[in-house]
């Protein structure tokens, strides 16, 4: 009898000295990454009359998981419309942490020249709706080699294209007109000229 209540004493006492530790977890997170640790476990027994029995269990993981970032999207830019003369531009960049994007509206000045010409002819400004067209460079040298030159504050025809010549750097092309007369003198500076021979007398005369 005495040796079973040694024993049940001796269970007992070994249940309360008995410790357990319990498995420790960190966790890290950072902007794009995720990274986790994990273990520790230890546990011990002693048991009566001195004897013991120890073991140690450690677990360690590491993840580290990458996301990709955020997409950016570069904003819409309205340019429609009848009578409207713009055109729409609009990008975008991102990084991690950091997106910017943005959007802007562009005139289109010859759009513009072309759509009130138009309607000065339709109101019947023939002569206007030209000189706005001939602000153009490539109108105004058009115009020219075509014999019809530009209007001149109220003037057209040879008296327009006299006073062009007169006042040529008001001229729309003025550096083409320049480059051209330069290339046209080259050419006339190379041209040779050749005389007719005067007639050979003969002896007889």
């Amino acid at each position: 009898m005495k040796k079973i209540r040694q024993f049940l004493l001796a269970i007992v006492i070994s249940l309360a000295l008995t410790s357990d530790a319990n498995a420790g977890s960190t966790q890290n997170n950072t902007s794009g990454s995720n990274t986790a640790i994990e273990g520790g476990y230890t546990s011990s027994t002693t048991y009566q009359s001195g004897s013991s029995s120890s073991s140690t269990t450690t677990n360690n993981s590491t993840s580290n998981i990458r996301s990709a970032p955020p997409s950016a999207f570069a904003p819409g830019v309205n340019s429609s419309g009848v009578d409207v003369c713009s055109v729409g531009a609009s990008a975008g960049v991102q990084t991690f942490g950091l997106g910017v994007s943005g959007g802007k509206t562009f005139r289109d000045e010859n759009c513009e020249r072309i759509k009130l010409s138009r309607q000065l002819d339709s109101m019947g400004m023939k002569v206007a709706a030209i000189s706005l067209l001939c602000q153009d460079p490539r109108v105004f040298e058009a115009m020219v080699q075509a014999g019809t030159p530009c209007p001149f504050e109220g003037k057209i025809g040879k008296q327009a294209n006299t006073l062009w010549k007169k006042y040529d750097k008001l001229r729309p092309d003025y550096r083409q007109y320049t480059k051209n007369l330069k290339i046209m003198e080259k050419i006339d500076e190379k041209t040779i000229v050749i005389k007719p021979l005067p007639p050979i007398k003969s002896k007889s005369q």
